[in-house]
Order: structure tokens, then sequence, then C-alpha cells
């Protein structure tokens, strides 16, 4: 099995893992509902909770770190078995998973922005690398109330803590920095809101909110 097999393998197994979406498929298959019809439209967790509230988010964050943990597993044991490079088969999974996630060809390339299947696999990259992410985004999130300001300084210091854990690596810095951008990307919106001051601030509530 040539190396560009694996890399192709994995990131099909991980894209078509990560396009079961938890909050599009809780939202239809539970609510009997569509979340991307509410709200930003997006089929991620923050708007599947603005939405229904806490009752089922659960379900939403189980299912998209539950797809992430095993897609990057799989690429992890293929690279080792390969390559002898768990990290590497882990990041590119993990570019799979955030593409499905985010481009579900399930659900008409319409899905969510990648902060449950980023934060899942810098868990499994290395606690050092979880630590700097899962820590600006609780900061920043508590602190300002605003779920995207935590979630793009989260996905900013993935390939700067990658860069330093992993002995300046050059190829794990640079996937990592893929999933990065595609982050960010995905929340090119919600920067534009930041900015202008128009971006809506996290409210706890336990059911859907009161029109």
């Amino acid at each position: 099995m040539s190396i560009v097999f694996c890399v192709a393998l994995t990131l099909l197994v991980s894209y078509l893992l990560g396009c079961f979406n938890g909050a599009v498929m809780t939202s239809h298959f539970v609510i009997k509902d569509d979340v991307r019809k509410h709200g930003s439209g997006n089929a991620g967790l923050t708007n599947f909770y603005r939405t229904y509230g806490a009752k089922y988010a659960l379900g939403v964050i189980v299912c998209d770190m539950g797809k992430t943990l095993v897609a990057c597993l799989i690429g992890g044991y293929l690279f080792w078995f390969m390559a002898r490079d768990w990290t590497l088969g882990v990041l590119l999974a993990g570019i799979g998973c955030e593409l499905g996630h985010m481009f579900p060809a399930f659900y008409g390339f319409k899905g969510g922005k990648g902060i449950l299947c980023g934060g899942t696999l810098a868990l499994l990259l290395d606690w050092r690398v979880a630590l700097v992410a899962w820590g600006l985004f609780a900061a920043l999130w508590l602190l300002s109330r605003y779920v995207s300001l935590g979630s793009l300084a989260a996905a900013a210091s993935l390939p700067f803590s990658t860069f330093f854990v992993f002995d300046h690596n050059w190829l794990y810095t640079a996937l990592a920095l893929v999933v990065s951008v595609l982050v960010i990307w995905c929340h090119r919106e919600n920067i534009v809101r930041l900015v202008q001051g128009r971006e809506n601030k996290f409210r706890w509530h336990s059911g859907p909110p009161k029109e």
C-alpha cells in the first residue's frame, strides 16, 4: 500500500465520517426539524443551542466529537502501521473530518464551522496543544460571552502550538494551519459582526428561546 493511497484513503474515510453532522441529525431525527432553517442557518452546536436549548445539545456534542475521534483513530493507526507516524495520520484525518463537517455531501454541502471537530483533534494531538486551544476558547468565551471569539482564538493557536510541541515539524504545522484556516474561513461572517459590534453574545437557556 503506497503512502499516496494511505493519504487518499484517510481523507476519504474521514470526510465521509465528518458528513454525519450532529446538529442536522439530531434536529432531523429527534426534533423532526432542520436546524439550518433557524437562526444563523449554521449546522453547528451554537446555532443548535440557540434554537432548541440544552435538552438535546449533548447528542450534537457526542456525535461531532465521536466521529472525529473515530476518524483520527483510523488515520492514526493506518499511518502508524504504514509509516510509523501516528501524528500525521491524525492530522490528515482531522482535515478530512473538518471538510466533511463543513461541507457534508449528505446534506447539500451545508454544515457547521468545525469547532467541536477541531477541539477533538487538538485533544488527540497532544495535551499541550489541547490546553492552549481549549484554554483560549474558555477564557475568551467566558470573559466576552462571544463563542465565535473564543473559537477563532482556539483555531488560530493550533498551528503555533503544533509547531512548538512537535519540535518545529513543518509538515505537522502546515497541516494544522490548514485546519486553522478552514475554521477561520467558516467564521468570516462572525469576524465581520465582531468588528462591527453586531455579534450575538452567548446566553444560557434550557429550552427554545421565547419569541
